[in-house]
């Protein structure tokens, strides 16, 4: 008797999930608990957040150093992961669109704000910055329509 071809590949496929589990640096298992979005912009403004950052549709005191955007349209939806890591990790990932703003190699600006920053700020500061995210969607003819 065969195999049915599908057998060999789902059990291929549950080896490599598993293997990735055993990474020790997994995010596997992370989950804050749900922020508050009021408070979220309360720690922006108390953590200064917005001497550098604006962000899209919130009235709040014009950046001084720089202005980079927060929020509004994205070519991808920002995951509640990304958006923690770039809080408490900020050179991890620095956006194209603000690299020839960094005049000193290729780290971000942004103080490191681990020493003074609540885990309650930062949940919330999360609450208050991932719904600002659009997914935008691409402009001209799609081509999986035709």
């Amino acid at each position: 008797m065969k195999t049915p071809l599908h057998i060999p590949l789902v059990a291929g496929l549950a080896l490599l999930m598993l293997s990735a589990c055993d990474n020790p640096k997994s995010a596997r298992g992370f989950r804050l608990p749900d922020g508050d979005v009021i408070a979220g912009k309360q720690a922006f403004l108390s953590l200064q957040c917005n001497t550098c950052h604006s962000v899209e549709g919130v009235d709040l005191p014009a950046p001084v150093e720089f202005n980079i955007h927060l929020g509004g349209e994205s070519p991808r939806i920002k995951t509640y992961g990304e958006l923690v890591t770039s809080v408490i990790n900020p050179s991890h990932v620095v956006s194209s669109r603000y690299k020839q703003e960094i005049k000193e190699g290729k780290l971000s600006p942004m103080p490191d704000f681990t020493a003074r920053m609540t885990v309650r700020q930062m949940i919330d500061l999360v609450a208050f910055l991932q719904p600002r995210y659009r997914l935008m969607m691409p402009e001209g003819p799609f081509p999986y329509y035709h």
